[in-house]
């Protein structure tokens, strides 16, 4: 039986890094992702590895189009067909600034990768998704099937307002709407398209704002009283690409803590 492949963008450390390990701990042979050089990922590669699990990397900046370009063509030169993409690659913003005083700069920075970057990620991907899928009966590349699956990693941000950091929410809405696109334009193709939207996770990013979480779960923020975990957040996308939800493409799964639940 072939193995399969997932490509998680952003996946060096913090939430990616704990949706790739759950991939490879369940078989599949996994392609990290990050800005950075090799060099810079060697300790988690090192872990994976030694661990039994098949790891490659490839430097992608998403909002790099010859990067986008570049990471599809050694995918489809060494383990095509993907079965899952993961649009996981994203940035906050240097600065938190209220909406009043958001600078162009800013914006750009951030909805140019959480955004942009992930729209046409997501676009290049699923057309070479159609491509593969094409040539599974014509020429039987695939005998035990291929159904790829997409999941894009959004936030609760995507309709809760901080108004210091307006641009990333703006950007994670975006993403839903992402979501939804492809959702529909997929479907007919048979690749569903999923959303995650990930709540107070513990991760390097959250560590500036950590005494101000803690306090907020605390207090009852969350209904669930604890930091989520990259663990969480990959138990959930991986359940979406096992092909239990394929009927309910283009839906939004929320690993929040029950954050979203409204309560009086």
């Amino acid at each position: 039986m072939r193995q399969k492949t997932v490509f998680v963008t952003g996946s060096s450390r913090g939430i990616g890094y704990g949706i790739l390990k759950k991939f490879a701990e369940n078989g599949y042979r996994t392609v990290m992702s990050g800005v950075s050089g090799e060099e810079r990922a060697a300790e988690k590669l090192r872990v994976l590895r030694d661990a039994g699990f098949e790891v490659s990397y490839i430097r992608c900046d998403i909002a790099n189009a010859s990067d986008r370009a570049a990471a599809l063509d050694e995918i489809s030169k060494k383990y095509a067909p993907l079965d899952a993409l993961v649009n996981n690659a994203g940035v906050a913003p240097l600065h938190r600034l209220n909406v009043l005083e958001t600078t162009e700069e800013s914006f750009g920075r951030v909805l140019g990768t959480n955004l942009k970057g992930t729209f046409f990620m997501t676009q290049l991907f699923a057309n070479a998704m159609i491509e593969w899928k094409k040539r599974e009966k014509p020429e039987k590349a695939f005998p035990d099937g291929y159904s790829p699956r997409i999941v894009n990693i959004s936030s609760v941000s995507a309709d809760v307002s901080s108004t210091n950091r307006g641009e990333y929410c703006i950007s994670k809405a975006g993403v839903s709407m992402v979501t939804l696109l492809f959702a529909d334009a997929l479907a007919s193709h048979g690749i569903p398209v999923f959303e995650v939207r990930p709540g107070i996770v513990r991760t390097d990013m959250t560590e500036a704002v950590k005494e101000k979480y803690d306090k907020f779960i605390s207090e009852g923020g969350l209904p669930l009283r604890r930091w989520g975990t990259p663990e969480d957040v990959g138990e959930a996308v991986f359940a979406l690409t096992s092909g239990a939800f394929d009927y309910s493409t283009g839906q939004v799964v929320n690993v929040d803590g029950g954050f979203h639940v409204r309560r009086l």
